[in-house]
């Protein structure tokens, strides 16, 4: 049995489903039954004895369009674990392209990181050399840039401290940099950061990293390494957008790619792709009367 629970247009959900469900079933795709979770506001929950996932999301996207989503073999839980992104996912920029503005180089950078989030850079090569172009940028511009230019995603803090209340840790993981990501966790409530260091001497940028590379497979290890403290039947949820992000969604027992990158979007059994954060909790079934507002 699969699960897919969608978030669409209250009009379309309604009139959609008739015909969804005799054009799916030409697809070979079966729906045993379709309703209304009413306590998550406009969220279906559509239920199919089928068992190819990948079928069933073809045929939600051609039938349902924009939507926001999540397929799972088992009715939905609050996770243990939060494990998430940072850059486009918990905030709203790609803190080295801004920080590349203030080296006047936004578009160079922003080019890379662009192909990197696509996947057709090895982001190790991509991270050295977007770093490389900030040499001799003052330490100074960081707090500069966090002041005028990096905002939270909206629903993000609603999400961060509603499943905290509900105990599930959380953890931010990025392949951006500590100067960035500790002042995002305090603001949004993560519990612990893992991600980069930029080398600063003197006050400026070096142009280096300091200690090793956080990359997809550290992401991936970090869940594992969190995961592995929980229990053998704990459940985790991640977010992500890019292609670094991709082992970590996969590993996760609900992987949301939030406004993802495709390679991103068809790796996770989760997408949102219409709504903001809040989004996953209706996902997950945690109605409203149980958020805490950030």
């Amino acid at each position: 049995m699969l699960i897919a629970r969608l978030i669409a247009e209250p009009d379309h959900l309604s009139t959609s489903l008739d015909a969804a469900r005799a054009q799916m079933a030409s697809d070979g795709v079966r729906i045993a039954d379709a309703t209304m979770l009413d306590f998550c506001g406009q969220t279906m929950q559509i239920d199919s004895p089928d068992e190819d996932a990948v079928a069933l999301r073809a045929a939600l996207d051609a039938h349902f369009g924009q939507t926001d989503g999540l397929v799972t073999s088992e009715e939905p839980i609050v996770p243990a674990l939060f494990i998430s992104d940072m850059d486009s996912t918990m905030i709203g920029q790609e803190c080295i392209d801004e920080l590349g503005d203030f080296a006047g180089l936004k578009k160079r950078i922003a080019e890379i990181t662009e192909r990197a989030m696509q996947g057709e850079l090895d982001f190790e090569s991509a991270l050295r050399e977007r770093v490389g172009l900030l040499a001799g940028l003052p330490e100074s511009a960081i707090d500069q840039c966090l002041a005028e230019r990096i905002r939270p995603m909206p629903g993000a803090k609603t999400l961060v401290a509603t499943l905290k209340s509900l105990g599930c840790r959380t953890v931010l993981v990025t392949g951006g940099f500590h100067h960035f990501a500790d002042p995002v966790a305090t603001d949004l409530g993560f519990e612990h950061v893992v991600g980069n260091r930029l080398e600063v001497l003197d006050g400026k940028l070096t142009g280096g990293l300091a200690g090793p590379i956080v990359d997809s497979s550290v992401k991936k290890a970090t869940l594992l390494s969190e995961m592995a403290q929980m229990g053998e039947n704990a459940t985790c949820l991640a977010t992500g957008d890019g292609a670094n992000d991709i082992p970590m969604l996969e590993e996760a027992t609900y992987g949301i790619a939030y406004h993802a990158k495709p390679k991103a979007r068809a790796a996770s059994n989760g997408w949102i792709d219409r709504g903001d954060l809040t989004s996953v909790l209706r996902l997950l079934g945690i109605p409203e009367s149980k958020w805490v507002r950030g």
